[in-house]
């Protein structure tokens, strides 16, 4: 695929994970796709390997900890570079503690087949702790 059609690829990937329908995410994932949460020592760190692992053991687990519907990703830029995709996003929502969660992410993002095939994944961890750590 070319540059473009992997930025347009990424877009969509985040912007169906925003609407929280992990099934619709499932099949924008490559089946042997891994997501590197690279931040240490907040929940989902690390790397989960396999599209239902990721879907199933990593992210209905993460989204559990919010509010029905929450977070929501707000696309800020997408650069693309052969199968290299760059974003920075944006994600809002409330956890069900109550607490509002505001991050700021960057992602380098590898396409392949015309599915995401590596997402490596950086935040400000030492927010996620403020908000889970308690």
């Amino acid at each position: 695929m070319s540059a473009e059609q992997n930025e347009q690829l990424v877009r969509d990937f985040f912007n169906t994970l925003s609407t929280g329908d992990l099934e619709k995410v499932r099949p924008m994932l490559h089946k042997d796709a891994t997501w590197s949460a690279m931040a240490e020592a907040i929940p989902g760190s690390g790397d989960h390997k396999g599209r239902d692992v990721i879907i199933d053991d990593f992210l209905a687990p993460v989204r559990g900890l919010f509010e029905d519907g929450d977070p929501k990703i707000e696309i800020k830029t997408v650069i693309g570079k052969g199968d290299m995709v760059a974003a920075e996003t944006v994600g809002r929502g409330t956890l069900k503690n109550g607490k509002t969660y505001h991050n700021r992410y960057c992602w380098m993002i590898e396409c392949r087949d015309g599915l995401i095939y590596w997402l490596r994944e950086y935040m400000d961890s030492h927010h996620v702790m403020g908000l889970v750590g308690d």
